[in-house]
């Protein structure tokens, strides 16, 4: 493995100038199109207060109030618990992840937030559904019908929370894949990439959990092992003891690592500097080669196109400066934390795009938020006429500590030289 680019030279600077001028550009000329940006922040403002309210009153209304006509210290005390819920789930968040980041109320804060989205969803979809099929069955009477859709609703819940929680304190299976990417050369055909991402070290202390992984990243036999970001929530100082593991993972060729956003929230210089001395290859706008078979790879990397708003010096998202000076007749891939990175991926012809941020959802059916936001949730794609996207659901977990129809995954990609039939279809 070797290094052939150096993003501080005068050329890069100026390029990156003139993409950051054609992304503003860009950008106000999406707003000028779209609605006005002054409403758009005023509606995300009331985001933070509408939310926690429609989650917790919504379950409490169709539990308690739909018919149910529950006996009075019942329907008060299933009050009083929603209620609290709502008083305290937002300030616990607000002390957890605000200025005071007290782990003990990100975990009740981040746990509350799970429960009750959860309760929402089944609330809503379960409570209707059921509460109408037993209509048309002609079940019951009203108050029989509106109490089985409670418990039916409760037992739901229940069974998905204590699932979901297992499914994201498990170590993540892993998920193999065959990737054909025409341009590797025959030498290169069967490179082992293992892939990592969101392991989000944070108030749960998980320091065994990372053991276990980096045991099982080890016992793939990677000529590569990339982590691409969001390693944990709080500071590399603070988070160093299950961070620590990473420094045992073994590759062949490299370990390479880049930022995502969350490392911009928590001294991000500080975990690039941290992945370095652990042994990983911070990809910096900047990239490898790796040699095999008398045939040559690309591997680049890019800050998290978060990176110039957080207003760290010399961090951006930079795929000019991460290209410079390597043959373009060479196959890359391509190392972004977010899949909307993908669409300067392959204006660039880039041949293989990996990227986390998304978690699949994490807590169904929340994939749908985030297919928003992302051109792509989980898994293969293609986009353009040359460029693959792999979207990993995540290693680990972010806030709520369960999964619910997102399992984690550690990933395993076989690169092929050439398989056209077995090539994915556009999402």
């Amino acid at each position: 493995m070797t290094e052939s680019s150096d993003t501080r030279s005068a050329d890069q600077e100026a390029r990156g100038d003139q993409e950051a001028q054609a992304g503003r550009e860009a950008q106000a000329d999406q707003e000028a199109r779209g609605a006005s940006p002054g409403r758009l922040r005023r509606l995300m403002r009331w985001i933070p207060l509408i939310a926690p309210l429609l989650l917790w009153a919504v379950p409490c209304w169709v539990l308690l109030y739909t018919g149910q006509h529950w006996p009075l210290p019942v329907a008060a005390t299933g009050t009083a618990l929603f209620a609290l819920g709502l008083a305290v789930m937002p300030l616990a968040m607000a002390r957890g992840h605000g200025r005071r980041q007290q782990d003990r109320a990100a975990i009740v804060g981040d746990t509350l937030l799970g429960v009750s989205w959860v309760l929402f969803t089944w609330s809503v979809l379960l409570g209707v559904l059921l509460r109408l099929v037993l209509t048309v069955a002609g079940v019951g009477d009203g108050q029989s019908r509106a109490r089985l859709v409670t418990w039916a609703v409760l037992c739901t819940a229940g069974a998905l929370l204590a699932w979901g929680y297992a499914e994201a304190r498990r170590v993540p299976r892993v998920r193999r894949l065959d990737v054909p990417l025409p341009r590797l050369g025959a030498g290169l055909d069967g490179t082992r990439v293992v892939l990592i991402t969101d392991t989000h070290y944070g108030p749960l202390d998980r320091a065994r959990w990372s053991a276990r992984v980096c045991e099982t990243v080890n016992g793939l036999d990677a000529d590569l092992v990339c982590h691409t970001g969001d390693i944990a929530d709080g500071t590399a100082e603070r988070r160093r003891a299950q961070a620590a593991p990473l420094g045992t993972v073994r590759a062949k060729r490299a370990l390479v690592y880049v930022t995502g956003n969350h490392e911009y929230y928590s001294e991000a210089q500080g975990w690039v500097d941290l992945m370095d001395e652990l042994g990983w290859e911070p990809l910096r706008n900047r990239h490898l080669l790796l040699e095999r078979g008398g045939d040559t790879l690309v591997v680049a990397g890019v800050d998290d196109v978060t990176a110039e708003s957080s207003g760290l010096a010399g961090h951006r998202a930079h795929l000019a400066g991460a290209l410079q000076g390597a043959d373009p007749d060479l196959p890359v891939l391509l190392l972004a934390h977010q899949p909307t990175f993908v669409d300067r991926a392959a204006a660039h012809g880039i041949d293989l795009q990996l990227s986390g941020h998304t978690h699949g959802g994490q807590i169904w059916p929340f994939h749908h938020l985030v297919r928003l936001d992302q051109p792509v949730v989980a898994g293969l794609s293609r986009h353009g006429a040359r460029t693959l996207l792999y979207t990993s659901r995540g290693t680990g977990f972010w806030g709520p500590p369960f999964r619910v129809f997102a399992p984690s995954e550690i990933t395993l990609l076989v690169l092929r030289s050439a398989r056209p039939d077995t090539s994915p279809s556009s999402p």
